[in-house]
């Protein structure tokens, strides 16, 4: 009888792969399961664009917890920037301006202004960078983590770890009974799962370009953005539809995108289509991390991340490890 606790994960979006991996960092004797429906490209987290500049409405239980959680995840992606495997998981560093032609606040982040290298208002000159009209502006350095890239590399290391993913979709905890612990990162699965009404799609719709010219990303005011990636590939935004489960294209929605984009940079109108993809950000307020007991099984949840999942999930990852390594230890059943 093998004295490795038994762990399941929920879900292969860059959370529940998160959680798997630090899991595996602070313990090296834990036998690791990551159940999903969905791996990889057919994941949320495999559209977004993926820098890290948490919107000012993202919140955990309290205003601590959600700066801890920012900070740590922060601190994580900075370690595997310094990292020679930067590029190939997808990690890299980026500097943007935010413009904003009515709000004052929109420019400003109280979450990330003592944290990234470089957040400070834009010259008079650097205002003239934004859509007609702009009024107020900010420079920020950050950086972006591109699950295209993230995950798969991610994944290999949890297996050669001894992890396994499995394709399957788990439909109840009860279906887990024979694991330890089980780490529910569902995403908008965790809706049904958990019967959580307070879990709610929030829209968003993407173009991905070709225009290696652009090296700084962009926002303006109506959830528009311009954000460089590798390879010469751009992520033109968005929307931020709430409570809308529809995940087909809409050319109306594509059109407004560009439209607004090219107000900021014109020669986008020339920059070639790649794909358009939609997904839909499970969004909860306060994000859910934290331990139940569901019919004797140890559940500790970690969702709700709305369209910051990629920027915060190491943070939660950290948080909700913590809670299950408690559980696991206040268990006569597993010696750790």
């Amino acid at each position: 009888m093998s004295n490795k606790p038994k762990v399941a994960v929920i879900g292969g979006g860059v959370v529940g792969i998160t959680v798997a991996k630090v899991l595996q960092d602070q313990l090296k004797n834990v036998d690791v399961t990551v159940f999903a429906d969905k791996f990889e490209q057919d994941t949320t987290s495999f559209i977004a664009a993926g820098i890290f500049r948490p919107g000012t409405s993202f919140k955990g239980p309290t205003a601590e917890i959600t700066k801890k959680w920012i900070d740590d995840s922060w601190y994580f992606w900075q370690d595997l920037l310094k990292t020679p495997e930067a590029l190939e998981m997808g990690i890299m560093e980026v500097s943007g301006y935010i413009f904003s032609q009515e709000n004052y606040h929109v420019t400003r982040n109280h979450l990330i202004e003592d944290l990234v290298p470089t957040y400070r208002p834009v010259t008079q000159e650097e205002l003239k960078l934004g859509p007609n009209g702009s009024k107020y502006g900010s420079f920020f350095t950050t950086l972006k983590v591109e699950c295209g890239h993230f995950l798969p590399f991610t994944e290999k290391i949890i297996v050669e770890r001894g992890g396994k993913l499995i394709n399957k979709k788990i439909e109840s905890f009860a279906s887990l009974s024979d694991f330890d612990l089980v780490f529910n990162c569902a995403g908008l699965g965790a809706k049904y799962l958990c019967n959580d009404h307070d879990l709610v799609p929030i829209r968003g719709q993407v173009l991905k370009v070709k225009a290696p010219w652009v090296k700084t990303a962009f926002y303006g005011d109506y959830d528009t953005y311009i954000i460089p990636g590798l390879n010469g590939i751009v992520t033109l935004g968005g929307t931020r539809q709430y409570d809308s489960y529809n995940l087909n294209y809409c050319k109306y929605d594509g059109a407004a995108i560009l439209e607004r984009c090219c107000e900021i940079l014109p020669d986008l109108k020339n920059s070639e289509v790649v794909a358009n993809k939609v997904g839909l950000r499970p969004h909860r307020i306060p994000v859910r991390v934290e331990a139940e007991l569901i019919n004797g099984v140890k559940v500790v949840h970690c969702y709700g991340h709305g369209g910051y999942g990629v920027m915060t999930a190491p943070g939660t990852a950290i948080d909700a490890v913590q809670k299950g390594i408690q559980l696991l230890r206040s268990s006569t059943k597993t010696k750790l």
